[in-house]
């Protein structure tokens, strides 16, 4: 494993999580941790001013979520990679942050080993996606619409989906998203019409069963 030298920031929900991460980071060699920080907003400012080599952010980030963060630093002058940490997930959640410009995505379940030859991995320019996720099957979901409705969301309807079952409010949503609230009351039309759901108490039950939320 290559240890060429890299510099991270460290972004997750919770305080002590991203506090912990930075300290796990700056064990492994060669690694420099120029701050950490537990929302969007703040990690968009750090982004731009210290310019990290990586940055470990947690998928469901408060302020500007993790996937519309990565939609406005993918194809800019932003030479920062973006790797996802994140509880559970399925392939469409990380197939939608690959298309969205993550270039890593690890299970919280793993170790720190682990983290560090992922992070040396994206550093070096690869793609990393946890080992029980079959990246595969991430080429083309299209192969499994059929099977699993929720493959039948564009991008956008599924990041609307995902915020609307964190609890997000629609009109939060459009402020998020900088969307009118008109725009994101269609997305969730649309999504609802193809997940065959009507409310969004329908949605949780759905996201609970796929293990896409607690």
């Amino acid at each position: 494993m290559s240890k060429e030298e890299f510099s991270t920031i460290v972004a997750d929900k919770q305080s002590l999580m991203s506090e912990s991460l930075a300290a796990l980071c700056q064990g492994f060699s060669g690694c420099r941790v120029l701050g950490h920080c537990a929302n969007g907003d703040e990690l968009l400012r750090m982004v731009e001013l210290l310019k990290p080599d990586v940055a470990l952010v947690d998928l469901w980030l408060p302020g500007v979520a993790t996937m519309e963060l990565l939609r406005r630093c993918r194809g800019g002058a932003y030479a920062t990679k973006f790797f996802v940490l994140a509880e559970q997930a399925d392939r469409k959640t990380v197939f939608e942050l690959l298309r969205s410009g993550a270039k890593g995505f690890l299970l919280k379940s793993g170790n720190g080993r682990q983290l560090e030859e992922a992070l040396r991995q994206v550093v070096a320019g690869a793609i990393y996606v946890t080992p029980s996720i079959s990246l595969q099957n991430l080429k083309d979901p299209k192969q499994e619409e059929r099977e699993d409705p929720l493959r039948t969301l564009s991008s956008r309807e599924y990041q609307v989906f995902t915020m609307l079952v964190a609890g997000i409010r629609a009109k939060d949503i459009a402020s998020k998203l900088e969307l009118s609230p008109k725009t994101v009351d269609t997305y969730r039309a649309n999504l609802m019409r193809k997940l065959d759901l009507h409310d969004v108490p329908s949605l949780v039950k759905f996201a609970i069963q796929r293990k896409l939320t607690q």
